[in-house]
């Protein structure tokens, strides 16, 4: 459904003056680099659009006892009174079809805790959702939906196979306005935004919008290589800097919620930090190596196998680490109960250490 824009919102448009209309069209001269020439996308967002959907929330936000009232005797009066009352909130988001069966990819934060769901495609077509499984650390989440027919989809594509520079789309619902496409280039990789421990984001100047959430970020090819999620905005509307979620990463999570409902993750128990150089070191020495252990958790499983304070460690299972997140990502990416083998570092002399990976709890200590 569109949404006539208020008049006022026209206010700042202007007309560009038109430059050098009475000249002839300029011709290349011999020799000269050849004209670059802009992609039209319209194929394109004909092909993939129809997998794109609408996704309308609505949530019960429980009414509060004023602040003032709680600790006196008004305070079971009034919470008899406000007892299964709530107000219905309303939120819009975007999604995207992964299987003609029925299932759509969004984000976690776009679905909340939803009492109802109705997703809405390009057609017009609408369908009830249900929850399949979300994901709070990656900002994901699964819907599933009855369809009368198969569903128009979409299939990944690799994230890891992205450079800066390459052109990217984004699609969905920004505003609630309805089915958009947006087209923009990779701004920048692996930017970490402080969302939580997996940050690993895709940066894009594709214009992203409020309602954009949870929709695709496609490449030239028609593959969803991200999933939009968040923006940098003093004004919040696009200023050019939007965040999608890799492929690489929502891939490995959405197979998990597919299959289980849930996304279980390896965990040692430790916290760790960035080796740096110390103060004064000889210029031309040796880089620091690996990630230092910095504590160790009673009874954990790092604890277990031995890991101590001070270790650090420089591979899992033989790839290097080189940072405490791409650590973190690294175990977490291993299945609760598989057994991983850590070189370390310990009191500047190499071994090895056997691990067997814990279940990574819903707040892990430290």
């Amino acid at each position: 459904m569109s949404h006539a824009l208020p008049r006022r919102a026209f206010a700042g448009l202007a007309l560009l003056p038109l430059l050098g209309c009475t000249a002839p069209p300029a011709r290349a001269q011999r020799g000269a680099a050849p004209l670059v020439t802009l992609p039209d996308f319209a194929d394109l967002a004909e092909r993939v659009l129809p997998a794109v959907v609408s996704i309308a929330v609505t949530s019960e936000a429980r009414a509060e006892i004023p602040a003032e009232l709680r600790g006196t005797p008004f305070e079971r009066y009034f919470r008899d009174r406000l007892r299964g009352r709530g107000q219905q909130v309303m939120g819009a988001g975007s999604g995207f079809v992964i299987d003609p069966s029925g299932l759509l990819v969004t984000n976690n934060h776009v679905i909340g805790n939803a009492s109802r769901m109705q997703v809405t495609f390009q057609n017009g077509e609408e369908y009830p959702a249900r929850l399949v499984g979300m994901d709070e650390l990656t900002d994901l989440a699964l819907l599933r939906i009855e369809a009368r027919n198969p569903l128009p989809s979409v299939s990944w594509g690799s994230s890891s196979a992205l450079r800066v520079g390459n052109w990217v789309l984004a699609a969905g619902n920004p505003f609630g306005l309805g089915g958009s496409i947006t087209s923009g280039i990779v701004s920048a990789r692996g930017r970490e935004i402080g969302a939580g421990p997996f940050d690993d984001f895709i940066q894009t100047d594709a214009p992203i919008n409020p309602g954009n959430s949870g929709g695709p970020l496609f490449n030239t090819a028609g593959e969803v290589i991200g999933i939009n999620t968040a923006i940098y905005s003093p004004s919040g509307a696009s200023a050019g800097i939007g965040f999608a979620v890799p492929s690489d990463l929502a891939r490995g999570v959405i197979d998990q919620l597919r299959s289980t409902g849930r996304v279980e993750r390896g965990w040692l128990g430790v916290s760790v930090q960035d080796v740096t150089s110390e103060p004064g070191a000889a210029r031309g020495a040796a880089a620091p190596a690996g990630v230092l252990v910095a504590g160790v958790e009673r009874g954990s499983p790092a604890a277990r196998a031995g890991l101590r304070q001070g270790d650090q460690v420089i591979a899992i299972n033989g790839d290097r680490v080189e940072t405490s997140r791409a650590l973190v990502r690294g175990i977490a990416a291993i299945a609760p109960g598989q057994t991983v083998r850590l070189s370390i570092l310990r009191n500047g002399r190499p071994t090895e250490l056997p691990v067997q990976v814990g279940r990574r709890p819903a707040q892990p200590p430290g």
